[in-house]
């Protein structure tokens, strides 16, 4: 029977690796004040944000210290890095980022972010690598301001916190921002939200809502839907990116594959076509897969033996879920040693273009 919590070893002081984080959150300062309005004046009417955010905003020891956290780019950040072994991190903006507002301000909000992320990478640029926010809503806008993001700001992808007010991106009329990011060659991070307003009522009463099953449910609904919508037939490019070891797909890996095969085949909804592809396929070739949130050898081994050692890669979860004592544990998983580096380094140097 292997233990509850195993205890974690130390980690390797000299890895033949660097370590790179690719699931690290940052929200700037002015984002973080309109949460803090929106939740005292009341004004969003989505039950999952209230019910995460009230309590990060308050005033509890951990509320503090991950404000503290997340808002930094500076020493804080950088010291806990160092005393977890971290060399790099990839920056998103935190959830649900700047999807909480309408089109118009959510686009506005992204701009300046980006703008703060670019500058605070531009001090640090042998530790940071960032992801473009943008408005998903917006779309016109929206896949502009991802594309400013990497071809002026020297982004590494685009941060797509979840749905957005309820609304999920299989709809093809938002799907100008795939387009866009299959043209600029670089990955779309799909991260979790709150479970949307039709979805979060039963997860409420236990506090099911956030990271402790919500976020899976709900991030891995938004996977299948644009799967099965056909956008890797329309990008088959395009590489999305699922953190906590995939959300639970891979360990449905067979069972999705089976089932939307049996009803694409027999016409028996009108939203399931045909693709040209296997559901099994595109999970495995339009998808990459991190452990945020997972300092646990078995489920990222099986991500590894069954998806591929080219697709899985290391991430802490900072500051939502900062153990640096994991790193120990996984610098120690019983994977051949070129295993290893991929997952921590070759990987992500490869799909976030990371020299040096």
């Amino acid at each position: 029977m292997s233990e509850r919590y195993p205890a974690f070893p130390p980690r390797n002081p000299n890895p033949p690796y660097k370590r790179i984080a690719t699931e690290e959150a940052w929200l700037p300062t002015n984002i973080l004040d309109l949460y803090r309005k929106e939740i005292a004046e009341k004004n969003i009417n989505d039950a999952g944000f209230n019910a995460l955010w009230t309590f990060f905003v308050g005033d509890s020891e951990l509320a503090r210290g991950h404000q503290r956290r997340i808002q930094s780019l500076g020493e804080e950040r950088l010291s806990d890095m160092d005393a977890s072994g971290i060399d790099m991190a990839v920056l998103s903006l935190g959830s649900p980022g700047v999807q909480l507002f309408d089109a118009a301000t959510a686009t506005a909000l992204a701009r300046d972010a980006n703008d703060q992320m670019a500058e605070g990478i531009a001090k640090h640029p042998d530790r940071y690598v960032g992801l473009a926010a943008f408005s998903p809503l917006d779309t016109e806008n929206g896949p502009k301001e991802l594309e400013r993001g990497v071809t002026k700001l020297g982004m590494r992808g685009g941060i797509l916190n979840g749905h957005t007010l309820g609304t999920y991106l299989d709809d093809e009329k938002y799907w100008g921002l795939f387009e866009a990011a299959e043209a600029l060659d670089v990955p779309i991070y799909l991260h979790p939200n709150t479970p949307s307003p039709q979805m979060v009522e039963p997860f409420l009463p236990r506090a099911l809502d956030a990271a402790v099953y919500g976020f899976a449910c709900d991030t891995g609904l938004h996977a299948l839907r644009l799967t099965v919508a056909g956008i890797f037939d329309r990008f088959p490019k395009l590489q999305i990116i699922l953190g906590h070891c995939g959300e639970a797909l891979p360990y449905w890996l067979y069972r999705i594959d089976f089932m939307h095969s049996r009803i694409a085949a027999t016409g028996r909804h009108p939203n399931v076509k045909p693709l040209k592809r296997r559901a099994w396929d595109y999970l495995m070739d339009n998808f990459y897969y991190t452990s945020s949130g997972v300092g646990w050898e078995p489920p990222i081994k099986f991500v590894i033996d069954n998806i591929g050692t080219d697709r899985m890669m290391y991430a802490m979860d900072y500051p939502w879920q900062f153990v640096k004592e994991e790193v120990g544990a996984l610098d120690a998983m019983d994977i051949p040693d070129t295993a290893k580096k991929a997952f921590f380094e070759d990987n992500a140097r490869k799909l976030f273009k990371i020299n040096g």
